[in-house]
């Protein structure tokens, strides 16, 4: 496969990861849990790396940078210290999230590398379902455009210890989108929040799962199952070279 000149070729790498994705929902606090968990065991080499897919029950998280002032209604759900950089967001059902856990040592060593990535994970998924994802300098997320106006569809926050990155991203697929009313998300008060659903896209969860896993090999390498073997990009689904 020939790289395209957007993806870095040292954040690739052979050695397989694997991919999680969860069954139902999971708790906020048992996430931060197994994150703590599994990148200790992949900073010592006792794991490999990880994405891992799950679905939260309706919760605000609090990033390093967040403003109070931007918890409109802080007894509408749970809120939690998350430890990742950003703002409040919200997570919740008909949102997936992915918690990525890779060794940064292995690819390059370079932080805002990873996170322009992510970012472009990101848009090429969406790029699977005719959507056109945007990055925008002056605030964090992908955005679609939406005639006059901006919105938000999905969320970046990583942290990084002993350079093994953790959290990750979310996609809005169908969330409850009022559910996002009772924060100003990422600080940004100008622009609004969107998903694939409320874009008129009858995509499912597991729809997403499937681009999301392609797309992401084509950036950082293969992935396994833990009851399977490698899966590896078919020159078929890859991108298209630059």
């Amino acid at each position: 496969m020939t790289l395209r000149a957007d993806i870095r070729p040292d954040l690739l790498s052979p050695v397989p990861m694997a991919w999680e994705i969860a069954d139902g929902i999971v708790s906020y606090p048992e996430a931060l849990a197994r994150m703590d968990r599994e990148t200790h065991a992949i900073a010592h080499g006792e794991a490999p790396e990880r994405v891992w897919l799950l679905e939260h029950p309706p919760l605000y998280t609090a990033g390093t940078s967040a403003n109070e002032a931007d918890l409109v209604a802080p007894d509408r759900f749970p809120v939690f210290k998350a430890g990742r950089g950003g703002q409040y967001t919200y997570h919740g059902p008909g949102q997936r999230v992915a918690y990525v856990m890779l060794d940064l040592k292995r690819r390059g060593g370079d932080v805002r590398a990873f996170v322009a990535s992510l970012e472009q994970w990101i848009i090429d998924t969406l790029d699977e379902f005719n959507v056109k994802g945007e990055r925008r300098e002056d605030r964090v997320g992908v955005w679609v455009r939406r005639g006059s106006r901006e919105d938000k569809i999905a969320a970046i926050g990583i942290r990084v210890r002993h350079w093994v990155t953790f959290h990750g991203i979310s996609i809005n697929v169908e969330p409850d989108l009022t559910h996002f009313d009772g924060i100003v998300p990422c600080g940004i008060r100008e622009h609004g929040v969107t998903s694939l659903v409320d874009l008129g896209l009858p995509v499912t969860m597991a729809d997403l799962d499937v681009a999301m896993r392609r797309r992401f090999q084509a950036i950082f390498g293969p992935t396994f199952t833990e009851a399977g073997s490698p899966v590896q990009v078919s020159p078929s689904a890859a991108p298209s070279s630059a």
